[in-house]
């Protein structure tokens, strides 16, 4: 069974900064691409950034350039630092896993941002 756990949610300030993280249970190898998604109050749920296991990385135009996914494949853990954030970025932010037959789901996150 895959488990995912979203750490770093918060409530910053506009132009401020977060850092996520998604820790996998056991070897982040095994999946094709991790990502990190978004769904806002109202809306659908979008895709934010992600990355394939040859580190190939794929941005919504609205996060370009303010945010970076990375990973580590020593702790199994993706990671999603959030730059300048904007009050339009807030949302529950989602860990995605793309195994090979079925995509994984973290339970979620809250990021605020608010003055």
């Amino acid at each position: 069974q895959v488990q995912l756990v979203e750490s770093g949610g918060g409530l910053v300030q506009p132009g401020g900064s977060l850092r996520l993280s998604c820790a996998a249970s056991g070897s982040i190898f095994r999946f094709v691409a991790m990502g990190w998604f978004r769904q806002a109050p109202g809306k659908q749920r979008e895709l934010v950034a992600t990355m394939t296991s040859g580190g190939s990385t794929n941005y919504a135009d609205s996060v370009k350039g303010r945010f970076t996914i990375s990973r580590d494949n020593a702790k199994n853990t993706v990671n999603l630092q959030m730059n300048s954030l904007k009050p339009e970025d807030t949302a529950v932010y989602y860990c995605n896993a793309q195994g090979p037959y079925r995509h994984y789901w973290g339970q979620g996150t809250q990021v605020t941002v608010s003055s």
